[in-house]
């Protein structure tokens, strides 16, 4: 009877012939100490050296994937792994494939997903660059802390481990070095069980394939675009509270602050922040609804409260009330110009203020129709 296959090592490569050979020693060393019934795949992503020929002749399944890009490779990978478990490392000897069995003790224990952690671990010299090691990879796993509440200090490093039946409840469509935080993410919203190992990272053989200005910005793409809170809510309501702060304070008159007086062009400037608070809120409890209807995003607070107490007919009339304020006012002050002959006239900082409640208004009316859209299920 055919053992179970335990283990398969996914490695993608791209003109790695210095490293790929010693990474894959390690490995049969590993599987031949610890008796692993394992498999190795090397995922050639268009190498031009001898990688794919070193990478056959130590034994290894080489698939080859001809789109460029770290997560297309992975996937391509992932879809052929057969083992029970699966581990992820880069083909260029900056992990050490010796700690194999630190993350298989973990996904033994039952944990779904096994992060390496280079900053748990030792950073060797030379390994990572400074500005990578101290302001890079810190401000992006603390983003990721900070919008998907997790506590994984090295959300990009790149040995991994996760079982089949984790990976078979992710969603992972990403093709280039975003993929790495769309794993984590995805476990977190799949509510996975997660752990940390610590790991030595090692300077890499061979000529790196990052760029780091773009792949940076790749990250921080994806964690905003799956974390609308932050891209929508936090500077909507601070730009919309401070416009409305603004408009009420100065609609009486001039305001000293700073020693200097503050009148129209400040209110002109709170009105101007109202308007686009409002609006991008609108827009993120929209994205965030299709979002959840599309399956991208796990349900939550905001989500259960809009499903059970949105009402179209509520937000038409509360869009009303704010579009009616705004008329009044005009209506005033039409009367005031007609009782006056239509003369000079002097209020300014009022139509200010009806012009933004009249906005707000009919904002609040079209973008109440369009939520109530998404909420339509098929």
């Amino acid at each position: 009877m055919t053992k179970e296959m335990e283990i398969s090592v996914v490695i993608p490569c791209l003109n790695e012939e210095k490293a790929i050979g010693v990474c894959l020693d390690k490995i049969q060393d590993v599987f031949a100490k610890k008796k692993y019934i394992g498999e190795v795949i090397v995922v050639d992503n268009g190498s031009t050296d001898k990688s794919a020929e070193i990478a056959k002749a130590k034994g290894a399944n080489v698939v080859r994937e001809e789109k460029r890009g770290y997560g297309s490779a992975y996937l391509t990978g992932l879809k052929n792994a057969q083992g029970k478990y699966i581990l992820m490392g880069d083909a260029d000897n900056t992990y050490d494939f010796n700690d194999i069995s630190k993350f298989m003790d973990l996904l033994e224990k039952g944990y779904d997903l096994v992060m390496g952690s280079r900053f748990k671990g030792k950073i060797h010299k030379e390994a990572m660059p400074w500005a990578n090691r101290y302001i890079g990879n810190p401000i992006l796993s603390g983003m990721c802390r900070l919008f998907f509440h997790t506590s994984l200090s090295d959300i990009h490093c790149g040995m991994r481990a996760l079982s089949r039946d984790a990976y078979s409840k992710m969603n992972l469509q990403c093709l280039g070095m975003e993929f790495a935080t769309e794993m984590v993410v995805e476990a977190l919203n799949k509510h996975l069980n997660t752990a940390e190992v610590s790991i030595d990272y090692y300077p890499r053989h061979g000529d790196s394939k990052l760029n780091p200005l773009q792949d940076a910005w790749r990250h921080i793409r994806f964690m905003f675009l799956f974390c609308p809170t932050w891209l929508y809510f936090v500077p909507g309501l601070v730009m919309g509270l401070l416009g409305l702060l603004i408009l009420f304070i100065l609609v009486k008159g001039p305001f000293l602050l700073f020693g200097h007086y503050w009148d129209i062009h400040m209110m002109v400037l709170g009105a101007l922040l109202s308007i686009l608070g409002y609006q991008i809120i609108n827009m993120g409890l929209q994205a965030k609804m299709l979002a959840f209807e599309q399956g991208y995003l796990k349900g939550d607070s905001l989500i259960n409260n809009i499903k059970q107490h949105f009402s179209l007919e509520i937000e038409i009339v509360f869009g009303l009330v704010m579009f009616l304020i705004g008329l009044i006012i005009n209506i005033f002050i039409f009367i005031e110009w007609w009782h006056n002959a239509f003369g000079p006239l002097y209020r300014i900082r009022e139509s200010i203020f009806a012009m933004t409640f009249m906005i707000l208004g009919l904002q609040t009316i079209f973008s109440s129709f369009f939520l109530s859209f998404l909420s339509i299920r098929r």
